[in-house]
């Protein structure tokens, strides 16, 4: 069996190592590897690749409180197509313009998903540490608010609507939004 290098590898994957910043909103899962490896080989500048990747919990909290004594058995995240992703673009930019990044990855996954599903991955590549962890937790700050998803969570058979969190909101403020 023949050895390949990695960048053939991810090329054959479909990975594409020159692009800057990578936006999807699926329904398919992703590989965490993957995309880690396309943004740590994108140039040669890069010293910093922070990722975060959040995973569907088997409960839903309304701040610090748990939601009743029943377990989450699904999420259903629905999205507006074009709209969502001109918004994450969108917010890529800002970050762009508060940190010197050499590459970002953001992928949301929409539809049904169960606990412990992946749900959301952000990757940051740049020269320096600080600017990717900064980066990291402002992209998911503004995409807790910013993105237009809408979520909805199975507690005891039943579906309900989840709102946005005060701690959300709060987020957002250290960044100076509303």
């Amino acid at each position: 069996m023949m050895e390949m290098s990695l960048p053939s590898y991810l090329q054959s994957q479909g990975v594409d190592l020159d692009m800057k910043s990578h936006i999807r909103v699926e329904y398919e899962n992703f590989d965490v590897g993957l995309e880690y490896q396309r943004l740590r080989l994108l140039c040669h500048q890069i010293g910093a690749v922070v990722t975060f990747t959040g995973l569907v919990r088997d409960f839903e909290d309304s701040g610090n409180q748990k939601v009743g004594n029943d377990s989450l058995s699904a999420m259903d995240l629905q999205h507006y197509p074009e709209m969502t992703e001109d918004l994450i673009t969108n917010i890529v930019e800002e970050a762009a313009v508060r940190w010197s990044l050499l590459g970002v990855t953001v992928i949301h996954r929409v539809g049904k998903l169960s606990p412990n599903d992946q749900i959301v991955f952000v990757g940051v590549a740049s020269e320096r540490r600080s600017e990717a962890f900064n980066a990291a937790e402002f992209l998911m700050d503004y995409l807790k608010l910013k993105a237009t998803f809408w979520k909805r969570v199975m507690i005891g058979g039943q579906w309900r609507w989840v709102s946005s969190k005060s701690s959300d909101e709060d987020a957002m403020l250290k960044w100076g939004g509303h």
